[in-house]
């Protein structure tokens, strides 16, 4: 019993002196951890400050029961209780029940509040026993923060994310996803955690805790007040004809920033929302809208004028086995009527019997554009665009003719809109801006400027006649319904089948994709658009001047009231009655009350915004829609910078 009592005690010794060192830092090593502390976000803020994206602080309220000394426990536990009871609506006698038990068995990571937020954290920290603190009282708070969207669904799928899932994956999507790793995450901090059993780790007050540097606020080149316009323009029309999806693009001519993306698909219920963005992602055969570039590549390389005299036959001719057809017969008609009345069998002839000997040159053409290249965006997720040559697997003799009415070719609408952005912009190409710059609180970090795709996209001659042929099929050709006397506008519509490839396919379930691209004014063009909806139920419609450009109009027609580019209008022709004395009333308000606080509950929540800040004051919006109550009554003298509250519904 001696030599065994003897070798337990030198077994004894050699763990702790010998392989104590060891030991103890395997036991640190399996109990405590260096724990990381998440940066906050950055911010995403429009480009006149409003704010779109932002990381919410939200709080785990804690207790270690085991912490507090047993008179200090017995004087403030039935406080606590009380405090707790009146937060949450429990009874009292709940939470010293449950307390009572957690201390008996040594809880030392107890829950009491989840996902609050911060004025609720200011509040329990208040509470009795919590306020002495982690080392007295047992407090706990764990920090985490979440994304939110004030603006809501609008835009949300531009605006992004960047999400983990279980596996570690990370899923970057939107502007938030794009410059999320450079600008908007910041640097985490750490802090040392002890493991307290079932999973759960307890803070430790250290002095080497590092606290995490917040990441940069990002501003975008998004207009709210033109997004808001773009969204409901393109929902409305998305009801209306039933449509599967459709997108939505503003971009500023002279700098190549987006002013508005609005992307909506619909869900199994039948509802709309930012489901993916087609606008950056989706390739797709543009249809007419193309034939732009086929004309202009024509008129560029003087293989034909404006009056050249095309034979269009009536409707219906073949071009190497394959019959192309025209909604109606033109006859013998000038290349630009063609144009303006969007003629496949125009535009096919034009461009097969200029380029079939040497269909490179025309490729070239289309290359030296740079539309068989993407864009090259921060957004992940582009769509590559399909500009078919000699030797690729798509090619034949039909191709040329093919993809002179946009066919047997593939672009993204925002890679379709950069081109007729270009000719808007007097030839200039831009890429596509979505940042203006990044900022740490006032101080900025970077700046972003235009970024000049193709200095010169074709001479100042063919610049012009491509302008006034887009002109014209506003004025007297296929988009005639669109014109309006009191402000001008210049596009293309188009009209694609889908599965083009496939007619016996097509031909059992008829389906369309329907666009719009042009800008406005004609005079001095500001904005660029393109509107494009995929599948529109074909007993409502689905020509592109009946299903998209009444949206493309309704934007123009808004932005034209809402931020006058031209210096006088007289009037507008509004052919939706409800909107133009909503946004009559709106300016009526905005004009008449300088400094006293007009009532604005029933506006629109972009009307309202607008209203507000004209006034100098600073908004917070709860919700989404109609403003449906105001903190500033009506009435009342109004101060700059004072801050009004809206309740949203």
């Amino acid at each position: 019993m001696f030599i065994f009592g003897l070798a337990v005690v030198i077994k004894l010794l050699t763990i702790q002196y010998i392989n104590g060192d060891k030991y103890r830092e395997l036991a640190d090593k399996g109990t405590i951890e260096n724990k990381p502390i998440p940066a906050n976000r950055g911010n995403v803020y429009s480009v006149n400050g409003n704010l779109l994206a932002t990381s919410i602080p939200k709080y785990d309220i804690r207790i270690d029961t085991k912490t507090p000394k047993k008179k200090v426990w017995q004087e403030q536990i039935g406080p606590l209780c009380d405090s707790l009871s009146k937060y949450s609506g429990r009874s009292s006698s709940y939470y010293r029940e449950n307390l009572r038990k957690a201390r008996a068995k040594k809880n030392r990571y107890y829950l009491l509040a989840r996902d609050i937020g911060y004025s609720d954290y200011i509040r329990l920290r208040d509470f009795p026993l919590l306020k002495l603190g982690a080392f007295k009282g047992g407090l706990i708070v764990e920090q985490t923060t979440k994304r939110e969207h004030p603006m809501g669904g609008i835009s949300m799928r531009t605006i992004g994310y960047e999400r983990t899932d279980e596996d570690g994956n990370i899923t970057r999507a939107g502007l938030d996803g794009a410059f999320g790793e450079k600008y908007l995450k910041g640097v985490d901090g750490h802090r040392m955690k002890q493991k307290i059993g079932k999973g759960q780790w307890k803070p430790i007050k250290d002095s080497n805790e590092i606290e995490p540097q917040d990441g940069y606020d990002i501003y975008t080149t998004i207009n709210v007040n033109i997004q808001d316009i773009a969204h409901h323009s393109l929902l409305e029309q998305l009801e209306k004809y039933d449509a599967e999806h459709g997108c939505v693009v503003v971009m500023e001519v002279k700098t190549g920033e987006i002013r508005a993306i609005s992307n909506l698909g619909k869900s199994k219920s039948g509802k709309y929302y930012e489901k993916r963005n087609y606008a950056v992602w989706e390739s797709h055969e543009p249809g007419s809208t193309f034939k732009l570039m086929a004309i202009m590549a024509a008129l560029e390389d003087k293989v034909i004028d404006t009056s050249t005299i095309i034979d269009t036959k009536s409707g219906y001719k073949t071009f190497y086995g394959r019959g192309i057809t025209d909604t109606r017969g033109y006859g013998k008609i000038s290349a630009g009527k063609a144009f303006e009345k969007s003629s496949n069998i125009g535009l096919a002839t034009i461009v097969d019997d200029n380029y079939s000997k040497n269909p490179k040159k025309f490729i070239d053409r289309l290359k030296q554009w740079k539309l068989h290249e993407n864009l090259d965006l921060p957004i992940v997720g582009e769509g590559n665009p399909v500009i078919p040559e000699p030797g690729d697997k798509i090619w034949s003799r039909n191709a040329l003719p093919s993809m002179a009415y946009g066919y047997n070719m593939q672009l993204t609408p925002l890679q379709t809109l950069t081109f007729y952005n270009a000719v808007a912009n007097d030839g200039e190409m831009l890429k596509p801006r979505f940042l203006r710059q990044v900022k740490e609180l006032d101080r900025e970090i970077e700046s972003f400027e235009k970024v000049v795709r193709v200095k010169k996209i074709a001479s100042d001659a063919t610049i012009k006649k491509a302008q006034k042929l887009l002109e014209n099929v506003v004025e007297h050709g296929t988009g005639k319904g669109m014109y309006s006397k009191y402000f001008s506008m210049a596009g293309k519509t188009g009209t694609a089948r889908t599965d083009y490839s496939n007619f016996e396919k097509w031909k059992k379930d008829k389906k369309y994709v329907s666009s719009f691209a042009g800008y406005f004014p004609v005079e001095n063009p500001k904005y660029s658009c393109i509107v494009v909806i995929h599948k529109p139920s074909i007993k409502v419609g689905f020509y592109g001047a009946d299903v998209t450009g009444p949206v493309f109009k309704r934007i123009a027609q808004k932005i034209f009231t809402d931020t006058p580019i031209i210096d006088e209008i007289e009037s507008l022709e509004v052919e939706n009655a409800s909107i133009d004395k909503e946004y009559q009333n709106f300016y009526d308000t905005a004009n008449t009350y300088l400094t006293i606080m007009p009532s604005i509950i029933g506006l629109p929540v972009m009307d309202a915004l607008a209203l507000c800040e004209n006034l100098g004051l600073k908004v917070k919006m709860n919700g989404d829609g109609v403003v449906k109550s105001q903190s500033i009554p009506k009435g009342q003298k109004v101060k700059k910078n004072q801050t009004i509250v809206l309740e949203l519904s």
